[in-house]
């Protein structure tokens, strides 16, 4: 089964699951975004929208997901932002090179099937001097168990349990890490702050 008719499938459900678990972590990443003048933030696999509730007026927002399902979820939690959604792929960005202040990862490197792309993607868009904010779930280097046996099937499912930021990080190159510090779960899932050099 592909992500595009997984996600269709679940969308009526991903809230149920993520809204009171995430809450926290998705409004302390977020925090990154309350001051400053205007921006342009693009939220990459914006989902059904549950980090609009946390985020400022003043900025200009691009929600990209590839499935209509969870856009049309997404669209009354935008009310009172400039927010544009847009059906796309992670993984291959229509916009240009630099287009973005601000790009928000929240709990897509682990589902999208190349999570290096992804990060790639991303990191390319984003202009000299600005940020990427990254809430996800993350092996440790080294790190077996459970989540390697699982994998297989979550991943055709819904996500990836086998992604160790560091190796996409080291593939993708380009930005340096600010922050790096536990979310949920014992640290399981992270909250990452990435900054690209302005030279």
């Amino acid at each position: 089964m592909s992500l595009k008719h997984s996600y269709t499938l679940v969308a009526p459900f991903y809230d149920a699951f993520l809204t009171a678990a995430t809450h926290g972590a998705r409004r302390r990443s977020l925090a990154a975004l309350a001051d400053g003048p205007p921006r342009d933030v693009l939220l990459l696999g914006v989902g059904t929208g549950l980090d609009l509730p946390h985020l400022p007026t003043q900025h200009r927002y691009v929600g990209l997901d590839l499935t209509a399902a969870m856009l049309k979820r997404a669209k009354p939690r935008a009310a009172g932002l400039h927010f544009s959604p847009l059906r796309g792929d992670a993984q291959r960005l229509p916009f240009r090179d630099g287009s973005f202040d601000v790009v928000v990862l929240h709990l897509i490197l682990a589902v999208v099937p190349a999570p290096t792309f992804c990060l790639a993607e991303a990191v390319r868009v984003t202009k000299p001097g600005g940020r990427l904010l990254i809430f996800d779930k993350f092996l440790r280097r080294g790190e077996t168990g459970w989540k390697h046996w699982l994998n297989p099937l979550t991943r055709r499912v819904a996500t990836r349990l086998d992604v160790v930021f560091e190796d996409v990080l080291a593939s993708v190159g380009g930005v340096h890490v600010a922050r790096n510090e536990p979310g949920l779960a014992a640290g399981w899932f992270r909250l990452i702050q990435l900054e690209k050099p302005t030279f």
